[in-house]
């Protein structure tokens, strides 16, 4: 089942943002859950500090979902994004692989990041419908969060670049 029920219907812009909207929050909700299992997975003390961090900052992220709901009038509970959920349970397999810590790793961040970029494009759409609707304060908080989303992607990419790889390239040859 997608965000709408089949009754819903999408009829002018706004109903596309509230939909953009809903799906943020289902995939921010989903994420929640899932953080703590990808930082408890993590042997790598910073990218396990990275998703401890990001889950904070994922909390917040779905306070101010909360709050933009709110200030729209919709809610924003009830139906769950499919494509996180897909994203999150791609990320319970490399969880549950029979790897060595390193590329285990590795395929944390490979998870993460499809997650971030799916994050981002969401907020990116998001901000546009709201910025093309005069929601000005609505297209200022999506434009925070979206660059936090862009920021934890750059840090997991960063630590990827700056050693996991590497360590995952070295553990690949042992075995």
């Amino acid at each position: 089942m997608g965000i709408f029920s089949n009754s819903e219907k999408l009829l002018n812009l706004k109903d596309l943002l509230h939909y953009e909207l809903r799906d943020l929050y289902s995939g921010e909700t989903q994420l929640i859950e899932a953080l703590p299992k990808m930082a408890e997975a993590a042997s790598d003390p910073q990218l396990k500090q990275a998703f401890q961090d990001h889950l904070n900052e994922t909390r917040a992220q779905r306070e101010r979902l909360d709050k933009i709901g709110s200030m729209l009038e919709i809610d924003m509970k009830g139906e769950k994004c499919e494509a996180m959920a897909g994203l999150i349970k791609e990320g319970q397999e490399i969880i549950k692989s029979k790897s060595t810590p390193e590329i285990k790793d590795a395929g944390l961040i490979g998870a993460a990041q499809r997650v971030e970029h799916y994050e981002i494009a969401g907020y990116g759409t998001a901000n546009n419908f709201a910025r093309q609707l005069g929601l000005t304060e609505v297209s200022e908080i999506i434009s925070q969060i979206e660059e936090e989303e862009k920021m934890a992607d750059d840090k997991l990419n960063r630590l990827a670049k700056e050693g996991i790889n590497e360590k995952a390239k070295t553990a690949g040859v042992n075995h």
